[in-house]
């Protein structure tokens, strides 16, 4: 569908992009201003969390921040502060234009955004004080959550509302997969909260609902709103139609099909059955990511190299990427002679990375950059910060995910001979964490670019727009309170 295209012309007519545009702005400055914040963050609780393997010493007397805690901060930083606002914000903009609509209730996900933020840095200090619950993406206090699942359904109901009142009435990919997005988190969150915190189950079935939670959220979640906004940046990038919505759909039915049953090791100890339903589903979803390359592909045609031409097409050519090496390296840990070498190393941690850093957030960047001087109406104010930040987070996460995975392999090898000391082994993987903390100090500098080069642009915005109106109100008032 071409997203210019509209069932009712009248409607297009009285609705401009700019008007859309200006709707989105200020629920996306919060959203993205917050999402800049948090990455920050998880930067430097994940450099931190990373220099404890070369120094285990370093700040071991101060208990706030030990390993364990710095890890959990930096990933609830990363997922719940960057990479969901980041995802809600850039699917508002997406299902704004597509409907050639305004926002509705723009008030309402500011609201939302601030309450969001809330619940977020009160995660961080509980996490910190020592109130988590030890399970990996969960690790928030429960007033934490709270506020996180609220303001989950204000945001998304106000997404939903304004999908409901969209003049172009007929469905594109890419609100599809949001229309999901949107439902599945707030399901995902509700039931492992409810099944782990507030009426725990028992026994081994714990790790069960955190294995399900974790791969819905990673594998499903991040995927749906990565792939929205691949399949509506590349063709309007490439100046082109989708190529194949009935592929899309494929795309979107198999990701949700098989994602959801994946995430459950080999080795785990449950019935046979529920690892190998795991693994088997784990091998599907070769076929969803095999319909995105296809249809990505046969999208740009031969000038698919055109799509990295502008910074917005680096970030999102990059993810697609990222997004088909990850896949591949999902289900090559899925199969048991692979997976007896892999599990439990620091090949299962490269494959997250690449999944949810390489994939996700380099989606959610270029699509960020493109979206912010439409809404705003101001560039950016330095495109070299925007180039120099592509090239830091390509080459930080390939530093990151390439010795993760090699050492993960040589690990596996090695846990495999009983004559191996651990301590031996521990040491002979230093040197790959070493590249891989090389990696990630390139991903926070280039979190440093973004971040500085955000606060410009709104910095700009408020002396273009909001403290001129602001002056002009105050001299209306005092001209009016003279004459009285």
């Amino acid at each position: 569908m071409n997203p210019t295209s509209c069932s009712t012309s009248s409607g297009c007519e009285s609705v401009s992009t700019g008007k859309i545009d200006a709707s989105c702005r200020l629920p996306l400055l919060v959203l993205f201003g917050h999402a800049a914040f948090w990455l920050l963050v998880s930067s430097a609780f994940g450099f931190l969390a990373s220099l404890k393997f070369h120094a285990p010493n370093l700040l071991s007397d101060c208990e706030c921040l030990s390993y364990g805690r710095v890890h959990a901060v930096a990933t609830m930083a990363f997922t719940y502060g960057f990479a969901i606002q980041a995802g809600l914000g850039v699917g508002l903009w997406i299902i704004a234009n597509l409907g050639q609509n305004r926002v509705a209730q723009p008030f309402g996900l500011i609201v939302g955004g601030k309450v969001w933020n809330f619940g977020v840095l009160l995660g961080v200090v509980g996490i910190l004080a020592g109130s988590t619950t030890g399970f990996d993406y969960l690790e928030m206090p429960r007033y934490s959550a709270v506020l996180l699942f609220i303001a989950s359904i204000v945001i998304g109901s106000g997404l939903v509302k304004t999908l409901h009142q969209r003049r172009e009435r007929s469905l594109s990919p890419s609100q599809w997969f949001l229309i999901a997005a949107l439902f599945w988190f707030p399901w995902i969150f509700s039931t492992a909260r409810l099944m782990l915190v507030l009426h725990p189950v028992r026994g081994v079935m714990q790790s069960v609902i955190a294995w399900w939670f974790a791969a819905n959220l990673n594998l499903v979640w991040l995927a749906l709103v990565g792939l929205a906004a691949t399949f509506f940046f590349i063709p309007k990038l490439m100046n082109k139609p989708l190529h194949s919505r009935p592929l899309a759909l494929f795309t979107f039915w198999t990701l949700i099909l098989f994602g959801s049953w994946t995430g459950i090791p080999a080795s785990a100890p449950l019935p046979a059955w529920m690892p190998a339903l795991s693994a088997v589903a784990t091998l599907l979803t070769l076929i969803p990511m095999l319909a995105v390359v296809v249809n990505v592909r046969q999208t740009c045609g031969k000038g698919c190299s055109q799509t990295e031409n502008p910074p917005p097409g680096k970030f999102i050519a990059f993810g697609v990427m990222a997004f088909v090496v990850s896949s591949v390296m999902n289900v090559a840990g899925a199969i048991p002679e692979i997976s007896a070498i892999t599990n439990f190393t620091w090949f299962t941690v490269a494959q997250s990375q690449l999944n949810t850093y390489g994939f996700f957030a380099m989606t959610m960047f270029g699509a960020i950059y493109y979206i912010l001087p439409r809404v705003t109406g101001i560039e950016w104010p330095c495109t070299k910060s925007v180039r120099a930040h592509f090239w830091l987070a390509a080459f930080g996460i390939i530093l990151v995910v390439a010795p993760l995975a090699i050492g993960g392999v040589f690990q596996g090898i090695k846990l495999a001979h009983p004559q191996v000391a651990f301590v031996d082994l521990t040491k002979a993987t230093l040197p790959f964490l070493r590249v891989s903390t090389t990696g990630e100090l390139l991903i926070a500098l280039g979190h440093l670019l973004f971040a500085m080069n955000l606060t410009r642009m709104v910095v700009r915005l408020a002396k273009a727009k909001f403290i001129p109106a602001f002056a002009a109100a105050t001299l209306e008032m005092k001209t009016a309170g003279v004459k009285s």
